[in-house]
Formats: C-alpha cells, sequence, structure tokens
C-alpha cells in the first residue's frame, strides 16, 4: 500500500488554489497567492534590481515587466524580474 503525508501546509495551499478557482468560476477577480513566492510586490522587486520607484515605473512603461495591478497594488512576476536582471547584468 503506498501512503502520503499531507501537511498543513499542503492543505492550505489546495484550499486558495480551491477558492481561486470559485472565483473565477463566478468572474470574481483572482488575486496572485501571497503565499505563491512566484508574484511579489514592488519592493523586493527594486532591491532585487537595485533600483528606485521612478526606474521601475519608467520598466512598466516602456513594457519590460508585465505586472498584474490588483487593488492598487503591483505584483510582479518572481520569473520575468530575474530574467531581466541577468539580461542587464549581461551587458
Amino acid at each position: 500500500m503506498n501512503s502520503s503525508l499531507i501537511t498543513k501546509e499542503d492543505l492550505n495551499k489546495f484550499r486558495l488554489s480551491l477558492l481561486n478557482d470559485l472565483k473565477e468560476l463566478i468572474g470574481y477577480p483572482v488575486s496572485p497567492n501571497p503565499i505563491d513566492p512566484k508574484w511579489v510586490k514592488s519592493g523586493p522587486v527594486r532591491k532585487i534590481l537595485g533600483i528606485s520607484h521612478d526606474t521601475l515605473q519608467v520598466l512598466r512603461i516602456k513594457d519590460l515587466l508585465h505586472p498584474k495591478k490588483i487593488n492598487g497594488r503591483y505584483y510582479y512576476n518572481l520569473k520575468e524580474v530575474n530574467d531581466l536582471f541577468l539580461k542587464t547584468k549581461a551587458r
């Protein structure tokens, strides 16, 4: 018999995933999962890239970063931020 342990973290991830699926079904705007490290706010992005708030705004305007704006806050895809960091570092 093959058995697996289910942790509280597993249950919490499942709960959040299920909640987001239900919200999507009823047309409620879904926000990035705050527990999901794939999405970060502006502060960590500025720290990773070593830039100011204004420079981050310029990156959005120039379409170099594609954040999701939810309730007035920007959430950035961490992979996209890291790719931009590596691209600019290589220059």
